[in-house]
């Protein structure tokens, strides 16, 4: 099977988090994003992970991308933003934990549509 840049493997399931995020996505694509730049602009760069997220949604942002990747990608940015998710965000060191994992996923699923284009953005957004 070839790799579509998609990362799909057979029988891996979604949570209840992750699908409730994968549909608040697809209604409210405006406002998922809405939410990630005001969210990221809070904490910048002090999450480990701001890059990559970052890039992801300038690609998800990015009318090249394929739209079953773009939503892939705001389902990943809609659990990072919304409180219902398996660690709350206050917790200190975790909070992020599961986050990250939903982004890391995500980025490695999406790796093929993530350009230099999209991670250039993302570093000239977070830098100081």
């Amino acid at each position: 099977m070839a790799d579509d840049g998609m990362g799909a493997r057979p029988g891996t399931r979604f949570s209840e988090a992750e699908i409730k995020a994968m549909r608040r996505a697809a209604r409210d694509e405006a406002g998922v994003l809405s939410e990630f730049w005001s969210l990221i602009k809070r904490l910048g760069r002090s999450l480990p992970f701001a890059e990559d997220i970052v890039a992801a949604a300038y690609c998800a942002s990015d009318p090249a991308t394929p739209s079953r990747v773009r939503m892939l990608i705001l389902g990943g940015l809609a659990y990072f933003v919304l409180p219902f998710d398996g660690l709350p965000d206050f917790l200190p060191l975790l909070g992020f934990t599961d986050d990250a994992a939903v982004i890391a996923a995500v980025i490695a699923a999406v790796r093929l549509h993530l350009r230099d284009e999209h991670r250039e953005r993302a570093r000239d957004f977070l830098r100081p």
